[in-house]
């Protein structure tokens, strides 16, 4: 189960950094330790003491000198992210961890004024037991973003309406997505949101044009401020402002909720 960043592997469920799904099938504690000897020679999963499950704490804080545009990428494999504006650097913020296998690596590199940032979850490094990985991540406002998202399973709380977007893509194999686009965007930005199991709610800016597609598998789609046309949504002012946005969200199984003005 998942609780506010914290991942409890004990009921039987192995999450590794490369998974975007969680296992098909949940087996209780009790098969895990009977079948312990196989797993160990087939899966990337590791057993951590309670005493190596110290809480860590690692700063973010990446430089935003002579930036004008930036690709961030964040990849994680189970836990919880909060992302905002407002950075003073280029990105700031902290992640907590307390398995020392998944110490997130950061890398940067630079390409005139554009900047490249990733932030992941090593990869092959399961466990079993009790994991808190939560990440809370500010990005400049002033720089052009385009986001890409990875997250495996968990929660992911969007909140990029004060950010100058480009693009924003997002894919959460089974969890939750809420994203809060509301602001006063300057130029057009498309959104582009896909998912296994899970729930996306979309909270989108006023005063600009929106366009936006929403497909589900098994699940409920509920569209709020904006009128249907053919296969999608829009409302009066796409196509007719100065600033469109364009959204895309596809689901398997579980809600989508669209909030328009």
């Amino acid at each position: 189960m998942l609780h506010h960043g914290i991942v409890n592997l004990d009921e039987g469920i192995c999450v590794s950094a490369h998974e975007t799904k969680m296992k098909p099938a949940c087996k209780p504690a009790w098969v895990l330790i009977l079948v312990f000897g196989a797993l160990m020679a087939t899966t990337a999963c590791d057993i951590s003491t309670e005493r190596e499950r110290t809480a860590r704490t690692l700063p973010v804080s990446i430089d935003l000198r002579n930036t004008e545009r930036t690709n961030i990428e964040l990849d994680m494999g189970a836990g919880e992210l909060t992302l905002n504006g407002g950075a003073t650097n280029l990105v700031d913020g902290s992640i907590e961890y307390n398995v020392p296998a998944w110490k997130p690596e950061i890398s940067t590199s630079t390409v005139g004024l554009s900047k490249a940032v990733t932030i992941k979850q090593p990869e092959h490094h399961g466990v079993i037991g009790h994991v808190h990985y939560v990440w809370n991540l500010q990005v400049n406002n002033g720089v052009l973003v385009d986001m890409a998202i990875n997250c495996g399973a968990g929660h992911a709380q969007l909140n990029l309406g004060d950010l100058r977007l480009r693009s924003v893509d997002v894919n959460i194999g089974a969890g939750q997505v809420e994203m809060d686009l509301r602001g006063h965007p300057r130029r057009d930005y498309d959104v582009s949101i896909s998912g296994g199991i899970g729930q996306a709610t979309v909270y989108l800016p006023q005063g600009v044009g929106i366009w936006a597609e929403a497909h589900g598998g098994i699940g409920h789609i509920d569209v709020e401020g904006l009128r249907k046309t053919g296969d999608h949504w829009e409302n009066d002012l796409y196509d007719n402002g100065k600033v469109n946005v364009r959204l895309k969200v596809e689901g398997g199984i579980g809600e989508i909720h669209i909030i328009g003005s």
